[in-house]
């Protein structure tokens, strides 16, 4: 085992109490950090000094972020911790309800509830008020009409959850089901009011019984079921966002009697990964894992165009049959060429019997398809739905297997057209 030698600090090291407890909000808004890890974090810092705030911020990422997903949370407790000398009153103003007083300014950022959390863990009161005085003017709030606890949470932004709240959507996805209607299908099988006629049956038993025709044998039609397969992208824009419509999908991949033949999964960055084989894997955590190490693009750039084309041509055929549904899960940023950007997406339009985009910028009351990248695709795809949050999921669940729905495509078509 590795010996470290003892750190010649001052006599009073606050720096050294500072990064400690700066790792341990870290360790508590999810980041895998040991004792091991703040030694060497003291250590390097001591080599590399920390004159220089963007030398102090990479020695330290340096040392204690090992995955890309950690990246964002890092950064946020870093900016809350280190940088922002107000950032306890941001913090407070993120954890603590309106109605004490305290305002929220504007919307949390990417992962910084999570870094408030957990720089504020211990410091929130979980008992109740303390009672008025005499002077003081009680407010009575009536809050039987407010959400509870869980409506709130299906509406509320995956990239603005707590990490208590993510564990909480994590179960409530877990739970969700993905069925979907049979395709109709020209073969049949047997059934005693079928409303076919079948003719074969019906006179091979007619030949055991002298060429009499007893009793006529009818068919139904044999259900057919449809693949899935999704196409998520898990650049930086979408990562949060990719994370928990993965977990959903393992619970669809293992769930029994939803209807889907099989499950095909695809993640894209900046390349094309097949990720099925891992959503088969009971453990939703290991799964979850495994697919993460074999997507090595996670929180890279977007090609959108250029993982379309892969997919049109080395997948296309081996996962499109059976009538194949297409969800797509992507916010449509892209900076290649939209000419053909929109001759890739024409073509997985026409393979597949159904295609529903995902896109998680629709939470935004004024959107509209100003980029390149989403006016070329929009005009190739059946359905076109917010992907955000768990009501998102529920709402995909209930407009799966309608061909009907075209989600917000109509909408935007027309400011297109405008």
């Amino acid at each position: 085992m590795a010996e470290h030698l003892p750190l010649s600090l001052p006599d009073d090291p606050k720096l050294a109490a500072n990064i400690t407890h700066f790792a341990r909000a870290l360790r508590k808004a999810g980041l895998p950090i040991g004792p091991g890890r703040v030694i060497d974090a003291i250590r390097a810092v001591e080599v590399a000094g920390f004159t220089e705030k963007r030398d102090f911020y990479w020695v330290l990422h340096a040392c204690f972020v090992n995955r890309p997903e950690h990246r964002a949370v890092f950064a946020q407790v870093f900016r809350l911790y280190w940088r922002d000398p107000r950032y306890l009153e941001h913090m407070m103003a993120m954890m603590l309800p309106a109605i004490r007083g305290v305002q929220e300014e504007r919307r949390a950022e990417a992962a910084e509830k999570r870094a408030a959390e957990a720089l504020l863990d211990g410091m929130l009161p979980d008992g109740p008020e303390p009672d008025a005085g005499e002077d003081e003017t009680t407010i009575e709030v009536d809050a039987s009409a407010t959400m509870s606890g869980e409506e709130r949470l299906r509406t509320l932004d995956f990239e603005q959850m707590s990490t208590a709240e993510i564990a909480a959507a994590k179960r409530m996805l877990a739970r969700l089901t993905l069925p979907v209607k049979p395709i109709p299908s020209r073969r049949g099988m047997a059934a005693l009011n079928g409303p076919r006629v079948d003719w074969r049956r019906t006179l091979r038993a007619s030949m055991r019984q002298g060429g009499e025709i007893r009793d006529i044998a009818r068919l139904t039609p044999r259900p057919k079921w449809p693949n899935l397969v999704v196409l998520c992208d898990i650049s930086g824009s979408m990562s949060q966002y990719s994370r928990m419509v993965l977990h959903f999908l393992h619970a669809v991949s293992n769930a029994k009697g939803q209807g889907w033949a099989r499950v095909h999964a695809f993640t894209f960055g900046t390349r094309l990964t097949n990720i099925t084989r891992h959503l088969r894997q009971r453990d939703v955590d290991a799964a979850l894992a495994a697919a993460g190490a074999e997507a090595q693009d996670w929180e890279g750039g977007t090609r959108i165009g250029s993982c379309l084309r892969a997919f049109n041509r080395d997948w296309s055929r081996r996962v499109m049959g059976q009538g194949a549904v297409v969800l797509l899960i992507t916010d449509g940023l892209d900076r290649e060429d939209p000419v053909a950007l929109a001759r890739e997406m024409e073509r997985l339009h026409l393979s597949a019997r159904r295609l529903i985009w995902l896109n998680p910028l629709l939470r935004w009351d004024g959107f509209a398809p100003r980029a390149r990248g989403i006016a070329a695709m929009l005009p190739h795809v059946d359905s076109f739905r917010a992907g955000h949050s768990v009501a998102s999921m529920e709402d995909l669940a209930r407009v799966i297997s309608r061909p009907e729905d075209v989600g917000e495509k109509a909408r935007l078509i027309a400011l297109l057209a405008g």
